[in-house]
């Protein structure tokens, strides 16, 4: 289940930095069919395994990265992480932390969602929608500090104040980007999980996102929890990553050592998936076959199918994920 754990202590220690931490969290479905449809088939109780004992913790004002292919599981745990979800198994613990504001508690966790247009309210006006939280909070007294407020927002992210009075349908896939992170921020919110927040986006748009988010972080000491399927996008962001396969990480580390020192064959055929402009013609490895399905997955290592290294130890025995210089892998071999 969700905590929210205090860590308030008079002297700094080792980890105090930390604000979130997640340890063997596990989110399960039961997608049977009926009780007596199964009683007539014979048919057994079919679970969908989309999270499995996950850990991993994330420090204050960094960005935490998880990526791995569509079907993985990594939007399953974002919504874990902001409460949509309630965990099967496991423990995810927020840390009492100092806010921006002076108060004392756990974090203000806000999500970015993938598609901006179906997160936006097209009945409102965009500074109805990012004046919402403001009011409900009650973050500000008076109409006039709202609104204030809201023109602020709209300035912080490279929009007009003159916005606050147009529709989201008037505005393009980047700008109403911008207008999800504004109403994010309206809270004054310290823990943002932005599921895939640039994947609906034009390229260059992309890139005005990302790095309008490092800006952000690097201002208001915001702490991200990146989901994403592409690495290149992931590089420019993290300080942390985690590679997420049928719902376990393969690997996790510090994000420049996974890049430069793959340790896991699935981390090694992501990166073969990013151009390079200096060695356009470097030899590759294409990936083969579809991902398993989380209801029945591969006895063994789950990505055994799909290895070019797999061993008979691979089909039998599942790998733990294990300290290797400096990163966490779950590989026989590595």
């Amino acid at each position: 289940m969700l905590e929210q754990v205090s860590t308030l202590a008079p002297a700094k220690a080792a980890g105090d930095d930390i604000i979130l931490d997640v340890a063997a969290a596990c989110c399960r479905f039961d997608v049977s069919a009926p009780a007596l449809s199964r009683l007539f088939s014979h048919e057994p109780r079919r679970i969908l395994r989309a999270v499995e004992s996950v850990s991993f913790t994330v420090r204050r004002g960094t960005t935490f990265s998880i990526v791995g292919e569509s079907g993985c599981g990594k939007s399953t745990l974002a919504r874990m992480v902001v409460g949509l979800q309630r965990p099967t198994e496991g423990r995810l613990s927020f840390r009492d932390i100092r806010r921006a504001d002076g108060t004392i508690g756990p974090p203000r966790v806000q999500m970015i969602f993938q598609d901006p247009y179906a997160s936006l309210n097209p009945r409102w006006r965009v500074g109805d929608i990012i004046a919402e939280p403001i009011r409900e909070l009650k973050l500000r007294s008076g109409e006039a500090a709202v609104q204030q407020r809201v023109g602020d927002l709209l300035e912080v992210v490279g929009l007009s104040r003159t916005d606050a009075s147009r529709y989201p349908h008037a505005f393009s896939g980047g700008q109403r980007q911008r207008i999800s992170i504004a109403r994010a921020l309206a809270t004054e919110a310290d823990f943002l999980v932005c599921d895939e927040p640039t994947s609906a986006l034009d390229v260059s748009v992309q890139a005005q996102i990302l790095n309008l988010m490092v800006r952000l972080q690097k201002e208001f000491g915001l702490t991200y929890l990146f989901i994403s399927h592409n690495l290149s996008v992931v590089r420019h962001m993290s300080d942390e990553l985690a590679i997420m396969y049928l719902g376990r990480f393969v690997e996790a580390g510090p994000a420049e050592q996974v890049f430069t020192r793959p340790q896991h064959p699935y981390t090694r055929l992501l990166l073969d998936t990013i151009p390079d402009v200096e060695r356009p013609n470097r030899e590759r490895r294409p990936m083969s076959g579809e991902v398993p399905s989380p209801i029945n997955p591969p006895a063994g290592c789950t990505f055994n199918p799909r290895c070019a290294q797999a061993a008979d130890r691979c089909r039998v025995e599942r790998p733990e994920l294990r300290q290797l210089g400096g990163v966490s892998v779950s590989c026989h071999f590595a």
